[in-house]
């Protein structure tokens, strides 16, 4: 069949296209059954969770791969930001016996600094040197913190001693790094960043990438022994590094990976980050790379050793390693002390430094360096040209809408391109998809016939998950079988006129497809369902808003409908919009009508008040709904002159 696409500016309406743009249904009714798990009990970082059962290597492999870009979608890190040149300053060198330390920054983006200390070792500079990134945790002094329970100084001293090139660098926000603060896009105040994908996590985890490259570029590094290690939230920036960056071939977190709690902080907790996941599931993605668990009595990972490990170490069966992944556990409050840093040592040596036992190393005594021996900007201005947060919020929005321009189809095989990237980032912020028909458990269908109208009610739900789709079906007694029509509306959420208005054009379209002979079917998606947000912090890292919950449900109701490849869907109101978001991964439909209901495509704030699904922007909204869907008959009604027409008209 002939694609085409239709659209109107708004005002006047072509009979037919009026017929199909009113019949909304119920879609988001209030009587949605108390059952759906959707209005249990939120997600949230303190409740206890688990790891599932993967029976064989290619189905752990198949998981892993969605965690991966999940990670990185919810980071705003997919598709990949255009790495700019480092332009690394490296000063202030200070010769400390079999080691030194210098003073380092570099552009993670331009005008935006990482800071840290570069420590390498005197001896073996005639041979390629292992290398080991050292993030920190959420102390007071950050990577100076020096102290029985954590001394980052110490550790990356030892490492040097060891034979390794450190680098100890900076949270944001923390002692040199401070030209942006550890508060940067909080998406609890403001969701406008989390609709580009921007967020602290995001920030923290390119700063990592961009220091890993930074390490690689060194002549000296073996590109092929370069490990990570970390405690509290530098625990966190270790396994989300080692999930994402197979670079990085050795890994410890130390005091974070837990099943009870999945990290406090906001560099932590980016939107969509564990949704259907937690902590202990992403640092499995380590496997079959070694990696050592370090747990504390003290603290959230007191049941390492009967939890957390075992469930990993099940993974690492699966690839036949289960010698690659070990775990410790120190009596101690939350720490990386110096029993912590010793097993650490001992472990890296095994894979790093060709050592045939793992068993702790000790460290080294000695004085450490001074503050103004460490502190890169001590005595020194800080760069010119580097970005504050509204620069840098602005510089990433400029970046992101440029590399999606950049990435529109004009052909095939830009088009597979554009899927890859734009498709997969539309696909991991919704965190939806089109069930098969075999997974969706149909309830007891209730008839009644009134009018001449028979009515049939169901309840939907996709199996193992819990929710719930009311489903009704209308089509005159004894009317010839047709392929059904799906008609959206949010007739129940909007308020005042605009409700009335939508309630009456959903049912005057209604009775006339019914009247017309055709089969007609609506749903009630998810309810107002928000309040929860108001309770729990960090909501939408573990939830799927209620939008992204209303797309879900139109694509379980499309798996059900469209069993005969016929289907058309009919979006009235503002359930355009959602109608068109489900477009990009229904099966093939036969038609779609849209009311776009003036929604203004260019404004974030039309979307937070709407749409307000993090990482919708970045990902390229509508007009890759559109691109990455089957192209067939399209009508956008009612644009306003607001809605991306032109765009989705050249991809047609």
């Amino acid at each position: 069949m002939k694609t085409k696409l239709l659209r109107w500016s708004g005002g006047a309406i072509l009979t037919a296209a009026l017929a199909l743009l009113a019949l909304a249904g119920k879609t988001f009714t209030q009587g949605t059954s108390a059952t759906d798990s959707r209005l249990g009990e939120p997600r949230h970082l303190d409740l206890t969770y688990s790891l599932p059962e993967y029976r064989s290597k290619e189905e752990w492999l198949a998981r892993a791969e969605r965690l991966r870009k999940q990670i990185l979608v919810s980071a705003g890190l997919w598709p990949t930001p255009p790495k700019t040149p480092l332009n690394p300053v490296i000063f202030d060198k200070v010769e400390r016996g079999d080691y030194t330390i210098e003073k380092i920054y570099f552009e993670t983006y331009p005008g935006v600094y990482l800071s840290g200390n570069l420590y390498r070792p005197k001896a073996g500079q005639d041979k390629k040197l292992p290398a080991v990134l050292c993030p920190h945790g959420h102390w007071t002094y950050g990577r100076l913190e020096n102290t029985p329970l954590n001394s980052g100084p110490a550790r990356a001293i030892s490492f040097a001693r060891q034979g390794y090139v450190a680098l100890s660098y900076d949270m944001v926000g923390y002692v040199d790094n401070v030209g942006i603060s550890h508060k940067f896009a909080d998406h609890n105040a403001t969701a406008r960043e989390a609709l580009w994908g921007i967020n602290l996590l995001g920030l923290q985890l390119w700063n990592s990438i961009r220091a890993a490259d930074f390490l690689l570029s060194l002549p000296e590094v073996d590109p092929e022994r370069l490990a990570c290690t970390g405690e509290s939230g530098g625990g966190t920036q270790t396994f989300l590094l080692t999930a994402v960056d197979d670079r990085v071939k050795v890994a410890a977190p130390v005091n974070m990976v837990s099943f009870i709690m999945q990290g406090g902080s906001l560099c932590e907790n980016a939107p969509n980050l564990r949704i259907d996941t937690n902590n202990v599931e992403i640092a499995a993605l380590a496997a079959p790379r070694p990696m050592m668990l370090v747990s504390a009595t003290g603290d959230w990972t007191k049941n390492m050793l009967t939890s957390e490990h075992p469930a990993i170490r099940g993974i690492y069966r699966l690839f036949g390693a289960e010698d690659k992944v070990t775990a410790v556990q120190i009596n101690a409050p939350h720490n990386y002390n110096q029993e912590s840093r010793e097993a650490v040592y001992g472990w890296f040596a095994r894979w790093m430094l060709g050592r045939t036992e793992t068993t702790p190393l000790k460290e080294r005594t000695g004085g450490l360096p001074t503050l103004p021996e460490l502190m890169v900007f001590f005595g020194r201005p800080r760069p010119t040209g580097e970005l504050n947060e509204a620069q840098l919020t602005q510089f990433l929005i400029e970046q992101r809408r440029k590399q999606f321009e950049e990435a529109l189809p004009n052909d095939a095989a830009t088009l597979q391109s554009f899927k890859e990237n734009f498709g997969e980032a539309l696909k991991y912020s919704l965190l939806a998809e089109a069930p098969q028909p075999k997974d969706i458990i149909a309830g007891p269908s209730e008839r009644t016939t009134s009018g001449g109208i028979v009515t049939n009610r169901q309840t939907l739900s996709r199996a193992g998950r819990g929710d719930k789709v009311q489903l009704t079906i209308q089509q005159k007694d004894n009317a010839e079988k047709t392929s059904p029509v799906l008609v959206l509306s949010a007739a129940e959420v909007l308020e005042g006129d605009a409700a009335a208005k939508a309630k009456r054009e959903r049912d005057e379209l209604i009775a006339s497809l019914v009247q017309a002979g055709r089969t007609v079917a609506t749903i009630n998606c998810f309810p107002a369902h928000q309040h929860a947000q108001t309770k729990y912090k960090y909501f939408t890292t573990y939830n799927r808003t209620d939008a992204a919950n209303r797309v879900q449900d139109i694509l379980t109701a499309v798996a059900f409908l469209n069993q005969t490849g016929k289907l058309s869907v009919v979006g009235l109101d503002k359930a355009g919009t959602l109608a068109l978001l489900a477009r990009g991964f229904a099966p093939q439909l036969d038609r779609m009508i849209v009311d776009a209901a003036q929604f203004d495509s260019s404004s974030d704030e039309a979307f937070l008040n709407w749409l307000p699904i993090p990482g919708l922007r970045r990902a390229g909204d509508f007009t890759t709904a559109v691109a990455v869907a089957p192209l067939t008959p399209l009508t956008i009604h009612n644009t306003g002159g607001k809605f991306p027409t032109r765009q989705i008209s050249e991809l047609y």
